[in-house]
């Protein structure tokens, strides 16, 4: 996504904050409105924020606050400042790591992300190559990729179903079930549950199993 396009997007939730405050009541920033717009402006952050970055750190720290009139103040703050740093280009460097047109793959992206110092993001990544290979792997052998109801599959079942299907063993089920979890933690903020020497062994053992399984 361009950055204006994400400038933008946060453009609107700001706005709709300052609509609210305008009232200048505390009903207010405790209304139906008002949790919904903490619900907007977290899933903004998430989705605009690098994965790592301190304003998803910050985020994740507001996440368990039940008082919705003071949590909306300290997100839109977040908000505020990854917007103000997208116009400023102070965010380029990241961003210019992920979308680079040089990167051939995901895990070429994640290793580019881990050498500059940015061992969550490029968990992220290292996972989300990951799991689409666990779904190219089940369309090449005739698993199926939905439910019953046409939902996707989640990445863990579809492993255990390649299992069933005899595609690979349990050690390498519980590997991946493994690798997953280390994907998980860095999308949700367990940033010190893991190091950067994991990563990197995250990165290799991937390739590996995609070399070994071919898709």
């Amino acid at each position: 996504m361009e950055v204006d396009k994400m400038v933008e997007q946060l453009d609107v939730l700001i706005a709709e904050y300052k609509e609210l405050i305008a009232v200048r009541s505390d009903t207010a920033l405790a209304s139906d409105r008002a949790k919904l717009l903490v619900s907007r402006l977290e899933a903004a952050i998430d989705r605009l924020a690098v994965p790592g970055s301190s304003y998803v750190q910050q985020l994740d720290l507001y996440r368990v606050e039940k008082r919705v009139k003071f949590k909306i103040r300290e997100i839109h703050s977040i908000a505020l400042g990854l917007r103000d740093d997208l116009k400023a280009g102070w965010t380029t460097s990241v961003m210019e790591l992920v979308h680079a047109d040089t990167h051939s793959d995901y895990l070429e992206m994640a290793e580019t992300l881990l050498k500059s110092g940015y061992k969550d993001p490029a968990a992220v990544i290292t996972g989300t190559s990951l799991e689409v290979h666990i779904r190219m792997l089940c369309v090449r052998h005739g698993v199926d990729t939905e439910l019953p109801n046409g939902a996707p599959k989640k990445a863990d079942v579809m492993n255990s179903d390649l299992k069933k299907g005899g595609i690979y063993n349990e050690a390498r089920k519980k590997q991946i079930t493994a690798w997953m979890d280390l994907r998980n933690r860095a999308a949700h903020g367990g940033y010190a549950s893991y190091d950067e020497h994991q990563v990197r062994m995250f990165i290799e053992g991937v390739r590996d199993f995609i070399l070994k399984y071919p898709a």
